[in-house]
């Protein structure tokens, strides 16, 4: 699963990867973003603009008065199928711009690192929705859609995010072909991702500063497998 990431880099970094004004007033630097936040998303119908939607995607016609958790993440072997997904899938993709995610290992929830080695930012792929409380307030919230994890990540979680090429990107946001959208929707390679150990602190959203990406052990990057 995907249940932690970060989005820690300069409002002008964002600006130029994904060709989108980005005011400061809206965006700061999160090196723990969590369910329910509002973060940036690239969405397919507005893709001049990032836009700030909460994560927990609540399906139409969910009948509450006040947004819950919501459905963090969609799995990609089945996100064109379910209910709750399928419209998404076909009308309302987006990209989430990360520079790391987070996962616990398996059995000792000890806490990772995930990083891609050569690019210092890059996109989940997701979806959203526009949801309408029984109040009439509209809330637009998004999922993270995951996959199985490659050889490398399966060593701590059998689940990961799906990290889309760069080069695929646009495809994602504009291609309506469902049998291609599904062919992106696989792991990364091994040979692109790193990882290591960092600190318990990440357990909480309230903690949410550079303190929480240093290796556990001082100056020790470490690769226990």
């Amino acid at each position: 699963m995907c249940g932690r990431f970060q989005l820690s880099v300069k409002g002008k970094e964002i600006s130029e990867r994904y060709n989108v004004e980005v005011f400061n007033e809206m965006y700061s630097p999160n090196y723990n973003c969590a369910p329910s936040q509002t973060l940036p998303v690239v969405t397919n119908t507005n893709r001049g603009v990032l836009s700030f939607f909460r994560w927990g995607f609540i399906p139409t016609g969910t009948s509450l008065s006040k947004p819950g958790l919501g459905l963090i993440n969609a799995r990609a072997e089945t996100v064109s199928e379910k209910p709750a997904f399928k419209k998404a899938f076909k009308t309302h993709r987006c990209l989430i711009p990360s520079n790391g995610f987070y996962e616990w290992r398996s059995g000792d929830r000890v806490p990772f690192r995930i990083f891609l080695k050569n690019e210092p930012l890059f996109s989940m792929a997701g979806i959203w929705n526009a949801w309408t409380d029984s109040n009439n307030k509209v809330t637009s919230t998004f999922s993270v859609i995951t996959t199985r994890a490659n050889n490398k990540i399966s060593n701590i979680h059998h689940r990961m995010p799906v990290i889309l090429p760069q080069e695929k990107e646009n495809d994602w946001l504009t291609i309506n072909d469902e049998a291609f959208l599904k062919s992106l929707l696989i792991p990364i390679s091994s040979e692109e991702l790193d990882y290591y150990r960092i600190s318990k602190k990440i357990n909480s959203p309230k903690n949410n500063d550079a303190g929480v990406i240093v290796p556990e052990t001082e100056g020790e990057q470490m690769k226990l497998f």
